[in-house]
Formats: C-alpha cells, sequence, structure tokens
C-alpha cells in the first residue's frame, strides 16, 4: 500500500487554515497534533519523539538572544507613542522642502531613521500615513508616488538593524548553519550572531536607502509635478530645532548598534540601553525637565563607560580607599540615572502613555513567541514525517544546482510572504530550506541578508502585502487602494534591484562582518 505524503498535506493543511484567518499559532499546533496522530496510526510517526517538546520550550525560553526582542518591542513603542516620529517628519520636512522631491527625501530618510530606532513596520507605516501622506497630498505630491514612498520607508524596520525580524534570523541561520556544518562531519563548528547580522544587513539597508532617494532624484527631473517642492513652506528650521529633532535619536541608533557590532554588549544588553534611552527621550519629549533628563541620561553614560573602564569590587581583600571613592562616584552616577528614569516614567503615567506602551509590547511580543514556539512542535512533526528529507531531495533536483535550489527557495519566500508574517516564514520555513542552501556552499551571512531583503519586499506585494493594509487603514479617505497599489509598484522593482545588487555582489553583505568580527 503506498504511504500517504502526510509531510506534504500537513504543510497544505497549514497555509489553508491561515488563509481561512485561523490564528497562526493555534494553527500551527492543531496542524503539528492532527498529523502526529494521523502519522502514528499510519505508522509514519513515532509519538516517542513528541517526548523532545519540553526540551524544546525550555531552549526557548531560556535562549540569550531572543530577550532582546521584548526590550527592542518596547523601545520602538514608546518612540512612537511618545510621537518623536512627527517631530522627526515636521522637522525634516521643512529642512528639505525647499528642493523638488525634498518632501519624499525627508520621509525616506525619517523611515530610516525610525527603522533604526524602533524596527516596528506596522508602527511607522501608520505614523507616516497619519502625519507625512495629508502633508504630501496637500502640496501636490501624485497620490500614488506618496502612498509608495510611505509604504516602502515604513517596510525599512524589516532590514535596518536593530530588526526583531533580524533577531529572530539570527537565531534560525546559526541552527542551521550548525546543522549544515554536523551534516558535513565537523564537530568544532562555527555561529553566526545578532551582532554578524546586524553588521550584515547594514550596508544593505543603507543601499535601499540611496535607492529610493535616487529613484525620487530621478523623478523630480523627468516629471517635476509629480513631486513638487512645498508651496507654503514656513522658515527653515533653525540648528537648535534639527538638533532637538534628529541628534536623540542618532545618539539612541549610534548606542544601542555601536554597543553591538563593537562587541561591548550583547543584544540583550544593547537592548537594555535602548529600552532605557527611549524611556529618558520620551519623558524629555513630553515635557519633563530637561535639567533632570539630561544630566541622568550623561551620568548614566559616564557610568557604562568608566565603570567599564575601571571596574571596582569591594568583596576583595585589596581594596583601597580610592575604590571607595569610585564606588562613591558610580552611586552617585547610578542615582542620578535611576531619578532621570523616574520622573520619565512618571511623565508617561500622568499622559497615559505608559501603560498603551506596556500594553502593546506585551501583545507584540506574546505574538512572536507563540509562534515561534508552536512552530517548533510543527517543525518537530514536520520533520518526524519526512520533509526535511523530502525538502533536501527537490533542492538537490533543481536545475541549475545551487543557484537554482536558491531562486527557487527565493521565490518559495516571496510567495509566502503575500500570506504569511515574516515571523512564520522565518521560524516555519527558513529552518527546512537554509542548511541545505548552506551544505550546497552558500554563505549563510549572505544567505540571510537576501533572504532579510526578500521578506521586506513582500511587506509591498499586492494584494496582500501588510504594509498595504496599514496604510489603507491610516490614509485619507480620497486615496484609493488602487493608487496604494501603483505606487508600490516601482518601488517593487527597486527592491528587485536590490536583491541583485547583493546577490551579484556578496561583499556588501559580507564586508562588514569580516571586518568586524
Amino acid at each position: 500500500m503506498m504511504e500517504l505524503p502526510l509531510d506534504l498535506m500537513m504543510f497544505a493543511a497549514l497555509i489553508g487554515g491561515i488563509l481561512i484567518g485561523y490564528p497562526v499559532s493555534f494553527t500551527l499546533a492543531g496542524v503539528a497534533t492532527l498529523f502526529a496522530f494521523l502519522g502514528a496510526l499510519t505508522g509514519q510517526f513515532d509519538l516517542s519523539l513528541l517526548g523532545a517538546l519540553g526540551q524544546r520550550v525550555f531552549g526557548l525560553i531560556t535562549n540569550d538572544v531572543l530577550i532582546a526582542i521584548p526590550l527592542f518591542v518596547f523601545m520602538g513603542v514608546v518612540l512612537e507613542k511618545s510621537h518623536i516620529a512627527e517631530d522627526l517628519l515636521e522637522t525634516m520636512g521643512r529642512l528639505f522642502g525647499r528642493m523638488k522631491a525634498g518632501l519624499g527625501i525627508s520621509v525616506v530618510l525619517v523611515g530610516a531613521l525610525l527603522a533604526a530606532s524602533t524596527g516596528i513596520v506596522g508602527a511607522t507605516v501608520v505614523a507616516m500615513g497619519l502625519i507625512a501622506l495629508p502633508t504630501m497630498l496637500r502640496n501636490g505630491y501624485s497620490p500614488s508616488l506618496s502612498c509608495g514612498v510611505v509604504c516602502t520607508a515604513g517596510t525599512l524596520g524589516q532590514i535596518i538593524p536593530p530588526s526583531t525580524l533580524l533577531i529572530i534570523l539570527a537565531d534560525v541561520m546559526s541552527n542551521a548553519y550548525q546543522q549544515a556544518q554536523f551534516a558535513q562531519g565537523k564537530f568544532t563548528i562555527d555561529t553566526i550572531s545578532v551582532g554578524q547580522t546586524f553588521a550584515a544587513a547594514f550596508v544593505p539597508g543603507l543601499m535601499l536607502v540611496s535607492i529610493y532617494i535616487a529613484y525620487l532624484l530621478v523623478r523630480a527631473r523627468i516629471t517635476p509635478r509629480s513631486v513638487p517642492a512645498l508651496a507654503q513652506l514656513d522658515e527653515r528650521p533653525s540648528r537648535g530645532a534639527v538638533v532637538r529633532a534628529v541628534v536623540p535619536p542618532v545618539l539612541l541608533i549610534v548606542a544601542v548598534l555601536g554597543s553591538i557590532l563593537g562587541g561591548v554588549a550583547t543584544p540583550s544588553e544593547a537592548a537594555s540601553v535602548g529600552a532605557v534611552g527611549a524611556l529618558l527621550m520620551a519623558g524629555s519629549r513630553l515635557g519633563v525637565s530637561s535639567k533632570l533628563i539630561v544630566p541622568g541620561a550623561v551620568a548614566l553614560v559616564l557610568l557604562a563607560v568608566v565603570a567599564g573602564t575601571i571596574p571596582v569590587r569591594l568583596q576583595r581583600g585589596d581594596t583601597t580607599g580610592g575604590d571607595y571613592v569610585l564606588a562613591g562616584i558610580y552611586t552617585m552616577l547610578a542615582v542620578a540615572g535611576i531619578l532621570a528614569m523616574t520622573y520619565s516614567l512618571a511623565r508617561l503615567w500622568r499622559r497615559e502613555r505608559l501603560k498603551p506602551a506596556m500594553d502593546s509590547t506585551l501583545t507584540i511580543t506574546a505574538m512572536i513567541f507563540a509562534t515561534i514556539l508552536t512552530a517548533s512542535v510543527f517543525s518537530l512533526v514536520f520533520v518526524g514525517l519526512g520533509g526535511e528529507e523530502r525538502i533536501a531531495a527537490i533542492l538537490e533536483a533543481m536545475p541549475g544546482g545551487a543557484f537554482g535550489a536558491l531562486l527557487f527557495c527565493m521565490a518559495l519566500i516571496f510567495v509566502l510572504g503575500f500570506f504569511l508574517d515574516f515571523v512564520e516564514i522565518t521560524v516555519i520555513v527558513l529552518p527546512l530550506v537554509a542548511p541545505p542552501l548552506i551544505l550546497m556552499g552558500h554563505d549563510p551571512m549572505w544567505l540571510a541578508v537576501l533572504i532579510a531583503i526578500n521578506l521586506q519586499t513582500s511587506f509591498l506585494t499586492p494584494p496582500f502585502g501588510f504594509s498595504l493594509f496599514y496604510l489603507r487603514g491610516a490614509a485619507p479617505k480620497e486615496v484609493t487602494t488602487g493608487q496604494i497599489y501603483r505606487g508600490v509598484a516601482p518601488f517593487i522593482v527597486l527592491q528587485a534591484l536590490g536583491v541583485a545588487l547583493v546577490w551579484m555582489l556578496p561583499a556588501i553583505a559580507t564586508w562588514l562582518p569580516r571586518a568586524l568580527y
């Protein structure tokens, strides 16, 4: 009797459950349980494999890398709830508004800054849809182009670090890289860190920003009426206004990314720095006296630098009087920082911004971890049914060898991006296809960046691109869905150009991590 292809049926059932609108995490767990028992009844699955679930759950909740996710989410939500994006957009728009396409360029630059400081695509697209899109329309910008710029700038949070996608991707690709090395008979293995993934994505992210700006400048040359200069422009912002709007987010980005890329802090430690920095920025933005916030922030920076350079351990037997003096100074710096944080938290609470930020952080984090956990259950059953061997065989049979296999996987990820969120694709599909691709000779860091840009593109692709839905909910009523779809079309082509450049010139993704690590 011919065996049923339960592994393929299982994947089809998963897609079907998601398409009818059932919650993804419940669908993953339910389909896995159903096909585990079906496999046991037909003799294709050993139920004793489910005994590994406890170990997988424990491995997830003790994963140091994933601890950074709720902290980065909290950082982004706090910045979004405190309307720092509004200040950035207004200041940058006034700064570049006198030149054609200047407002569009300012939206792209603000999108890049928000991506590097928040990393939350939905919040960025909605914020810019509410703030920037009406301004662009009022000043004569083409509705379709305005929608395309806002959608595309909002999705930069997928590729520019620190990004939730890149953290999850680093963990998945590291596991895949280890599996590939074990399959090759290597037992002294290399791993991929979050810092390496951030470094690999940094230059491609800036490259995409440059491509978008170049397109807008060319558009200004060819069809200047579609990207006019601002008709009614207030006086240019003063240097002080630009500094107040731009410098704090940039300093936060430098503190977080610099500490990770420089090897000073782990991702979770850097995420903690980002969360504290976001709290201080939000407190200052919402009216707490800068006489308290700025000294408190400076005190925390000094404490981190000096205590790391000259540590004090009072429990040692050779402690001197100078050590006690330093300990007193460190204590005063810590107290100044704690006071600034306390005032910021109090201000956020009184302005009713802290509770919504905490609610959003809890909701987003729970969604991500529920998906990762249930995807682990799904992959365990899928592998037990022989799905891993089937996928490896399919990729090996692809015409064109390693090139053809990678092209097939990129097309599959792109299509799945119409229906699935990046978290589901990253934790369901990549553990299955990444090990065979690495075994075929593809560099794991380069592969991670290609996949990240591909997933970013799927956010823009009609009819199911998530960014399109976010903007549809935030856009004015006069903006039609058709205009949104037409607006993102040229940017999808630009995304494809970005993928092609990274594909043909791997050094774009591999140079920085090799230089730093």
